[in-house]
């Protein structure tokens, strides 16, 4: 058979080129996306994963009920189903012990390595060795920004970033390839240790979400692809509705983990299994914070579960104070929608320089940490020292690791409040900028220093290559803006300069990634005062509703940066006016076949297509009624994987015949057609096999979802959404002659595209 022989053949590779051409990363511009989406429903889109562009597919939530299912859940024994409960939260149990364990671990080693080098920082200061201590401070930030740039580089590029945008895609349903690999979880964990320690403006809070999704993805698999245990009772999870229950599970454990903030992870569909790996984790950090208080830990803080606790103030306000909070919602859902549009800039810029290679890559990282270590040294000798004041409830001034009034350079009984901020960890400067209570702390010029230098920061720092946070960042910038705006009310408010700063946070976060539900919970768990929940909810609502009105929020960027597809939760207005039949157009035909197909047909069209999933259609089949006319039948859809497996088991027929039940069990189990590893390349089929048949009729799930072709797009994507589809037939309003059964099949991605070429 020659190459183009093919009707199809010729499309689809007319197709690819096409697409290869219009993907071209040489050709992208500050003006371009990073990755050209396709004009037409292609069924096999690209995505950039980590560093490579990379070819994704949606997930197979949906139960595959064909006749082995059918045979197997009638023959399990109640043995077996509590079974599979009780592994269902062992599992949940597992992750959230592994995620608590692995965030302390991390906690306990970026306190005490950057504890230690803030500490000999500190000693060639006291000595007045400025340059010695500068040289060492950038040194070392230095060879640990290297460390985490070298791994992420060089070993697991899908370890930089934060994670979170490809959780959201692969929770939404599209599996996002090496995300969730063994070694993607090792170099997330070190890189995250050391990007952090380096002082560089990241949190490890995506990270840690990024953390507890891989620990969930590989425990439900049995371990790394290449070293999976094959224990019977995991044969449960082999299948990608499970596999997303527990990463689940993993990212609410992770979110968990990172704010200490378990309610606030919990906000998902798996209500009950995500509380329950989210307890866990709580209980393991109070477990090893009680251990760390004693002084066991070294340097590590001996703060509680609430990160920064800020329930010692008596919260008051009055009608008055209604206008601060309503100009910070504006001004954070303003400056949120700032950052999101010149950090999409910054990332496309990056882009640019990231394809030139990995040397590239790692120069990029490393100058990013020099230019943060030399302002963070370099910035407090601008700033006058200020005298202690007795009336300050800490220690002044401190010469320590953390401390609230570092002397750094002052002369004895004086403090450099910019140093307070800049010289220690990013969350000791969140602990340091929400401090209540002192309303002369801080000078209006340090505070305003510190803002536009994180803002910097902030855009520069993010789209290197080491693991990094968004949350944190936001946190410095926003409650920056938000003292100083306490910092002018001065006495015409009755709300302490602290909790102007958590507002602050509150309204850049959720003018940037336009979360308020779950950010509400989180800020109340990490402030511990519940007084602040209704002017919180205020802020919060009016930032998101400010930033909706420049652009999209910042995870939604990224996914488009990455081209990965994301279905909304609700339908575009313009969706009410098409149809899916108008999809039609769109959409080649749709291919389909018989019930008892040809080995040769079925290996042309698994060649010649990336289609996901094929209708079964029975011709000449008598309709139940009795009737003498004859009629064809949609007998169901039939996977990919599972035409694959039947040719690679060499499951053919000499003749044209329905095989007995007996033979298919015989030859199949259900936990081998739950696998989807199986690629037609890897099949090879004899000139003899060519001329053989195929029964499809057992591999087929008889009960797909079908829609009528009258049925408006908005109505297909809800459906899609809430039921976890990744294919909907659609048939015909009428039946006449010459009126195909099947108009058409609509997968995940025709959904997607559909609305990126029509909106």
């Amino acid at each position: 058979m020659e190459e183009n022989s093919n009707p199809v053949a010729r499309a689809t590779q007319a197709h690819m080129e096409a697409d290869e051409e219009e993907r071209d990363p040489e050709s992208n511009s500050l003006q371009q996306p990073l990755l050209k989406r396709s004009r037409t429903l292609s069924s096999s889109p690209l995505a950039l994963v980590g560093a490579k562009v990379s070819h994704i597919e949606s997930l197979d939530y949906e139960i595959n009920e064909n006749d082995l299912f059918k045979h197997d859940w009638r023959s399990r024994s109640k043995v077996q189903v509590l079974q599979y409960i009780f592994l269902k939260w062992s599992l949940a149990c597992l992750v959230g012990l592994l995620t608590g364990l692995i965030a302390t671990l991390i906690n306990l080693a970026v306190e005490n390595i950057a504890g230690y080098k803030l500490l000999a920082v500190v000693s060639f200061i006291e000595k007045d060795r400025y340059l010695q201590g500068f040289l060492y401070f950038t040194g070392v930030n230095f060879l640990l920004t290297l460390v985490a740039a070298v791994l992420c580089v060089c070993f697991a590029p899908t370890a930089a970033g934060p994670g979170i945008p490809e959780i959201k895609a692969y929770l939404n349903g599209v599996d996002t390839p090496n995300m969730f690999g063994a070694t993607t979880l090792i170099v997330k964990i070190i890189g995250s240790i050391g990007a952090v320690a380096a002082g560089l403006d990241l949190g490890k809070e995506g990270p840690l979400v990024h953390i507890g999704s891989c620990i969930a993805s590989l425990l439900g698999q049995g371990g790394p692809d290449n070293h999976r245990i094959k224990w019977q009772w995991l044969r449960y999870f082999n299948n990608d509705r499970d596999r997303r229950d527990l990463i689940t599970c993993g990212s609410s454990s992770g979110v968990c983990a990172a704010f200490r903030a378990p309610v606030g992870g919990v906000l998902s569909a798996l209500l009950w299994r995500t509380f329950f790996s989210t307890a866990v984790v709580v209980v393991v950090l109070r477990a090893f914070i009680e251990i760390c208080t004693s002084g066991k830990c070294g340097l590590f803080g001996t703060g509680g579960l609430i990160m920064f606790d800020v329930s010692n103030v008596p919260v008051r306000y009055h009608v008055m104070d209604i206008i601060p909070v309503t100009l910070i919602g504006i001004i954070g859902g303003i400056l949120g929608g700032l950052y999101n549009h010149i950090l999409h800039k910054v990332l496309r810029l990056y882009n640019l320089i990231n394809q030139k290679g990995k040397m590239h890559k790692l120069l990029l990282a490393l100058s990013v940490s020099v230019f943060t270590s030399v302002c963070q040294y370099c910035l407090p000798f601008l700033v006058d020292c200020k005298a202690c004041d007795p009336s300050f409830p800490e220690t002044c001034p401190t010469n320590g690791r953390s401390g609230n009034f570092k002397q750094f350079n002052c002369p004895n009984g004086h403090y450099n409040d910019l140093a307070t901020l800049l010289l220690t960890t990013n969350d000791d400067a969140v602990r340091n900028i929400f401090s209540s209570n002192t309303p002369t702390e801080f000078q209006p010029s340090s505070i305003l220093i510190f803002f536009i230098l994180y803002c910097i920061l902030g855009l520069i720092t993010f789209g290197i290559a080491v693991p990094s946070g968004l949350f944190l960042p936001i946190i410095l910038m926003g409650s920056a803006y938000g003292r100083l705006l306490g910092m002018a009310m001065g006495s015409y408010t009755n709300i302490d300069q602290g909790l102007y700063a958590v507002l602050g946070a509150a309204s850049l976060m959720a003018g940037s990634m336009r979360m308020t539900v779950s950010l509400c919970v989180i800020f109340l768990e990490l402030t511990n005062n519940l007084l602040l929940l209704p002017i919180t909810m205020i802020v919060l609502l009016i930032a998101k509703t400010v930033g909706d009105s420049f652009n999209p929020s910042i995870y939604e960027i990224i996914l488009e940066l990455k081209g990965l597809p994301f279905l909304d939760a609700h339908p575009e207005p313009w969706m009410r006016t098409l149809t899916v039949g108008e999809l039609i157009d769109a959409k080649p035909p749709v291919i389909t076949l018989s019930g008892i197909e040809k080995v040769s047909q079925i290996v042309d069209v698994l060649r010649n297509t990336t289609h996901n999933g094929f209708p079964v259609l029975d011709e000449g089949v008598v309709p139940p009624s009795g009737l003498a006319n004859v009629a064809t039948e949609l007998h169901g859809l039939i996977l990919r994987a599972h035409l694959v497996l039947a040719l690679k088991k060499k499951w053919f027929l000499q003749e044209k015949r329905r095989t007995e039940e007996w033979e298919v069990r015989e030859k199949f189990s259900w936990v081998e057609l739950a696998e989807r590893e199986g690629k037609i390349e890897e099949v090879a089929v004899t000139s003899e096999e060519m001329e053989m048949y195929i029964d499809l009729h057992p591999l087929t799930n008889t009960t797909p979802y079908t829609v009528i072709e009258s049925m408006s797009v908005a109505k297909a994507m809800v459906l899609f959404r809430q039921v976890g589809l990744r294919h909907l037939l659609v048939v015909p309003k009428y039946e006449a002659a010459g009126v195909s059964l099947l108009t058409v099949s609509i997968d995940y991605f025709s959904v997607i595209c559909t609305g990126y070429s029509l909106s």
